[in-house]
């Protein structure tokens, strides 16, 4: 196979839709490189079966949207961030459809359905519940007519170049262990989340938090942590993976009930059902804590409703429950919570501009203040659009014509690079297995100062037996590792609960002194 080229304009690391657009943007200007860890499919983007919200039905307006965005973040939104994104998102989609992608439709008018939170019905759907999937189909059929764009599959991404302080490269490694550095005028992260820190997690392997562990280990920000979004609806059968069961489902009428059948969600919140993500995850939580069974689960119940129809509109859970011999239609779904999407990671402008020049960030990697505490549904795929073209469109317009050649030294600034200690570590898979059960028992969806704390000696007390960074599975675990440390670091520090942060200890909003931004960098934390 060909070797990934030592030079280009721009690099773009992550495939998903935040990527894929930010290269259709660039390509005009240069070079542009999109490296993909696995297959270009495997990304959150293809997992993604709600929808895309955006205000383009007759109902609904602009401003509707908006208000949703900022109730949905609990208080820490930043408006303008949220404002960009409403606004432009009707036009990426407007795009989108240009581009051949086939939102489902009744007759020639798009259908719209509503999901938690939402005051009106403004989530378009694609074949269903395969939404993510059929944009990442249409980016990467308009990419590929784009001349200047090269797509590179199994290419691990491991740390990030520095030149003068300056982002200009990346370091990628083989299979075999090997590294090679890739030198560029701007890298572009687009690595997606960071679920695999969580032992019950909805997002695909991939997502191993590397984009910010990358960009923390050369100096950059970090922001907003703490804020992890549990999806309360993970299909929950033993030895089967965590399989996300769409907030769709509740939007078209599925009821939770608790191990004894009975409807639980309206003693929690006047929403039922359709209460944000965070309030349906802690009551099921709940329901978890006090069930009398030994491997508790809640249910999702769809048998009242029309069988064919939730067939034909949820195909892709429909089939995938059934290989469990589940029919969505007519037997009761057992469910448990699980991580399912980061608010936090790289501190970023709404340009994609991050802390350290030559370095940019879009999507779920990026933390532009977008979602503040809490993502409202099916926000996701558009940020990736919004932010993802107008990152590439930045680096565009402001990287420099030309580029020196990176010292490696300088962009391994974390600890676990550092330490000798890591040179004989424990085992990878041994390593990422602790961390993401400590992550799900302390640093999950109900938390405490003692937990946290708890949690923070354990992974300090593990930095000395890190596996050394010489391949792709090690990188992954001190990856996890550093994530699982920088979202315990914050969880901590933000002394209140908001949105999808719960502190048993501090159970209310203190707007008075965490009304603000957690921001990390090095060893400092600061709330601004």
């Amino acid at each position: 196979m060909k070797a990934v080229p030592v030079e280009t304009d721009y690099i773009v690391v992550g495939a998903g839709v935040a990527g894929m657009r930010a290269a259709i943007e660039l390509a005009s200007a240069g070079r542009v490189l999109v490296l993909a860890k696995n297959e270009l499919t495997e990304s959150a983007t293809q997992y993604a079966q709600g929808g895309v919200a955006v205000a383009l039905s007759d109902e609904d307006e602009i401003s509707l949207h908006l208000q949703d965005t900022l109730d949905a973040g609990d208080g820490l939104s930043n408006p303008e961030a949220a404002r960009v994104l409403v606004e432009e998102g009707p036009p990426r989609i407007q795009e989108l459809i240009d581009w051949g992608t086939e939102f489902d439709r009744q007759g020639t008018k798009l259908t719209f359905t509503r999901e938690a939170a939402h005051s009106r019905s403004r989530v378009l759907h694609a074949h269903g519940d395969s939404t993510g999937r059929e944009i990442g189909r249409a980016l990467y059929a308009k990419a590929t007519t784009l001349k200047h764009i090269s797509f590179w599959e199994w290419e691990f991404t491991a740390d990030l170049c520095l030149l003068d302080g300056r982002v200009a490269g990346i370091r990628v490694m083989n299979d075999r262990g090997e590294t090679r550095e890739v030198h560029a005028r701007a890298v572009l992260l687009a690595t997606g989340g960071l679920g695999q820190v969580y032992r019950e997690t909805t997002n695909p392997g991939v997502a191993t938090g590397d984009g910010v562990a990358m960009a923390f280990r050369a100096g950059a920000e970090i922001q907003d942590m703490e804020f992890v979004q549990f999806h309360p609806t993970a299909l929950y059968v033993k030895k089967a993976p965590r399989f996300l069961l769409s907030e769709a489902l509740r939007g078209e009428g599925a009821y939770l009930r608790n191990a004894e059948m009975q409807r639980f969600m309206p003693k929690y919140h006047e929403m039922a059902e359709l209460a944000p993500r965070d309030v349906v995850a802690r009551a099921i939580a709940h329901e978890l804590e006090v069930s009398r069974l030994a491997d508790p689960v809640v249910y999702l119940d769809l048998t009242h409703l029309d069988t064919s129809h939730v067939a034909a509109r949820f195909p892709r859970i429909h089939s995938t429950c059934l290989q469990y011999n589940i029919d969505i239609g007519t037997d009761l779904i057992p469910v448990r919570p699980a991580a399912h999407y980061a608010m936090g990671g790289v501190r970023s402008d709404q340009h994609g501009r991050t802390s350290l020049p030559g370095l940019y960030a879009a999507g779920e990697v990026a933390c532009t203040g977008v979602h503040g505490a809490n993502r409202l549904a099916s926000n996701s795929l558009l940020e990736g659009l919004v932010y993802g073209a107008r990152a590439g469109k930045m680096i565009r317009e402001e990287t420099p014509p030309a580029i020196g050649k990176p010292n490696h030294a300088g962009s391994r600034a974390g600890k676990a690079a550092e330490n000798p200690a890591t040179r004989e570590g424990r085992g990878a898979e041994e390593m990422i297995r602790a961390v993401r059960d400590l992550a799900w028992k302390n640093i999950g969806i109900v938390r405490s100062g003692a937990g946290l704390r708890a949690a923070i000696e354990q992974l300090e007390e593990w930095r000395k037996c890190l596996p050394a960074m010489t391949s792709r599975r090690q990188c992954e675990a001190n990856n996890i590792f550093q994530t699982a440390l920088l979202t315990a670091r914050s969880a901590l520090a933000r002394q209140e609960s908001r949105g999808a942060h719960y502190r048993l200890d501090y159970p209310s909003h203190d707007d008075a002194r965490f009304k603000k931004h957690s921001i990390v960098r090095g060893d400092s934390i600061r709330f601004e």
